[in-house]
């Protein structure tokens, strides 16, 4: 089974990431947990240059996103599933979608397209998208400091609205959560979610 969580930087994807592998390793099964940008050494090397490095144009940002996404996919993310694991990924082709495809105006179906041809059309069974109000979001980050997380409350806000946008148009694959629940509300939430999954599987 292939899942991923997204939402904006501050709504808790990493912490109910960690929750869901803690909760289904007892049951035997191989359970990867991995992100984006990364999850390989090309991968963490793009996430370096894009969230650290110096300007990079919006359609260079979203191709190195892409090529990271296509290394990480062939590389770790296939591979787990032929295996029979259960990968949990920190963002995938979503994250792109929002925050180039609508924040940057790139376009949503463009971006999209880029990214379906990147990772060979592998789409996750489930995606958990943690909605919370960009504002309450940017307060709860520790640190800003990558390129991302500088950017401005419009842009927060069109990626927001990005996600949204997304939840709309493949309501069969996103579940919407409310992230101003608690972590342990979240984490039966997204459990409860994975199950129905398997017993329609």
């Amino acid at each position: 089974m292939f899942v991923t969580f997204e939402g904006l930087d501050g709504s808790g994807k990493t912490t109910q990431i960690r929750l869901l592998a803690k909760r289904l390793e007892p049951d035997g099964r191989e359970v990867v947990v991995t992100r984006e940008p990364g999850g390989t050494e090309l991968g963490e090397r793009i996430r370096e240059l894009v969230l650290h490095g110096g300007h990079v144009t919006p359609w260079a940002e979203a191709a190195l996103y892409a090529a990271s996404r296509a290394q990480h996919v062939e590389e770790v993310i296939r591979p787990a599933l032929e295996r029979g694991a259960i990968v949990l990924c920190d963002r995938y082709l979503d994250s792109s979608v929002a925050y180039q495809g609508v924040a940057r105006g790139l376009g949503l179906e463009r971006v999209l397209e880029l990214n379906l041809a990147a990772v060979g059309g592998l789409m996750p069974e489930r995606t958990f998208l943690l909605i919370l109000d960009p504002s309450e979001a940017v307060g709860r980050l520790r640190r800003q400091h990558d390129r991302l997380e500088r950017e401005g409350d419009d842009f927060r806000a069109r990626a927001d609205a990005g996600y949204r946008q997304l939840a709309e148009l493949f309501p069969e694959r996103i579940v919407v959560l409310d992230a101003s629940l608690s972590p342990d509300e979240l984490a039966e939430r997204i459990h409860g979610a994975l199950r129905d999954v398997s017993r329609a599987a």
